[in-house]
């Protein structure tokens, strides 16, 4: 599977940093004269992109859902949890408190009570394995194909992704032609961010996910299938292929729960477009700024902003140009203590951020790596009170 740059960032956010490191890079695509095995040309189908410090995942990887799905037990088992694998949702009734599910495993039911059922099931697949058969003008040491497969591109999604206590994620919502892996990612992500709150949050904030996630799966849907039609007329792999799927544009400076106090007035949903780093709002996602200094310590330390961003708080990132411009908007009631100072030496947070020098600006960083928030701070702190 190829996993596209924002998915990269949100493993990395999640602290699952061997996804990029374990990850290879992306093969070359050959192609054949019609009717023959003459080759006709290799295409990469994934431009290559220098990482900078605002974005440092700029190159999509490849690994086998097999290997991910180790590393990713492997994390679960750092937080005292597992997978039960084999085991059957036969059906599930919920109530204002919580959820009943009737579970079957080796033929013995069960009911089991939870607050919360996610389903994340994946749609399910025909493949067709040929061995000893043989292919000429493979240019490598062995000629065998052992593995062919029987691709179905699936273009459906749901009309809303949860009711009440019960949610779904990937391809459970909306298995698609090419990133359905990489919007499932982005949805439990979004989970996360929404799982993480509840101890705080209304029903209201449970809606947001559908209203978040729905208009991004849609423009996906609408990318992803225009790309297929245009491979299958022009037999061209790479045809209509852009920066656009490696998803860092994705936003929602639509949602209710967004505040932009630097944005005059609302424009059209653009959920899925091509990132512009000229233009940043509430709703975005985050950029990185890397060699930032870490003052508050007993020996300084480098760091970037994307390691101290995590998906089990809110982030509060205040530019100002001292402590004290600073002060008025850190005892707010909703303002945690201060726990980093932090110097930008090379200007990077500056640059990304689109702050200018000598203005105070507060950015709200949501557990999902969203922008949840960007007020203007002492002049107008009460906007950070709403949020």
């Amino acid at each position: 599977m190829l996993y596209v740059p924002r998915s990269l960032g949100l493993y990395n956010f999640l602290d699952i940093s061997e996804v990029n490191s374990l990850g290879k890079s992306a093969l070359l695509v050959r192609s054949y004269k019609p009717g023959t095995l003459e080759p006709l040309q290799d295409l990469s189908i994934v431009p290559h992109v220098e990482p900078t410090p605002a974005i440092p995942f700029q190159v999509s990887k490849l690994m086998g859902q097999q290997l991910l799905d180790v590393i990713l037990r492997r994390h679960l088992e750092k937080f005292s949890c597992s997978v039960e694998m084999g085991t059957e949702l036969r059906s599930f009734e919920q109530s204002d408190e919580g959820v009943t599910a009737i579970l079957a495993k080796n033929g013995i039911s069960e009911s089991f009570d939870t607050k919360w059922i996610i389903g994340a099931d994946g749609a399910k697949k025909r493949r067709a394995c040929l061995r000893d058969h043989r292919v000429a003008n493979t240019n490598r040491d062995h000629n065998k194909m052992v593995w062919m497969g029987d691709f179905r591109a699936n273009m459906r999604m749901v009309n809303k992704f949860g009711e009440g206590r019960v949610f779904v994620a990937g391809d459970a919502a909306h298995p698609t032609g090419g990133q359905g892996l990489d919007s499932g990612v982005q949805d439990a992500d979004e989970n996360l961010r929404l799982f993480r709150n509840l101890g705080i949050a209304n029903k209201s904030l449970l809606e947001t996910y559908s209203a978040e996630r729905l208009p991004v799966i849609s423009e996906t849907l609408e990318v992803t299938t225009s790309i297929l039609d245009r491979t299958i007329t022009s037999g061209d792999i790479s045809a209509g292929r852009s920066h656009i799927l490696y998803m860092l544009g994705i936003k929602c400076r639509f949602s209710t729960i967004v505040l932009d106090e630097f944005v005059a007035s609302a424009k059209p949903i653009d959920a899925y477009g091509v990132l512009d780093e000229g233009n940043l709002e509430a709703g975005d996602g985050v950029p990185d700024a890397s060699n930032i200094l870490q003052v508050v310590r007993v020996e300084p330390d480098a760091t970037t902003l994307f390691g101290l961003y995590r998906p089990w708080y809110h982030a509060i990132l205040v530019f100002a140009l001292s402590l004290a411009d600073a002060a008025p908007i850190l005892v707010t009631p909703v303002a945690s203590p201060v726990g980093l100072i932090l110097v930008d030496r090379e200007g990077y947070a500056y640059s990304a951020y689109l702050v200018e020098v000598g203005q105070t600006k507060v950015f709200v960083i949501r557990p999902d790596g969203v922008i949840g928030a960007i007020v203007h701070g002492v002049k107008k702190i009460r906007g950070l009170d709403v949020y």
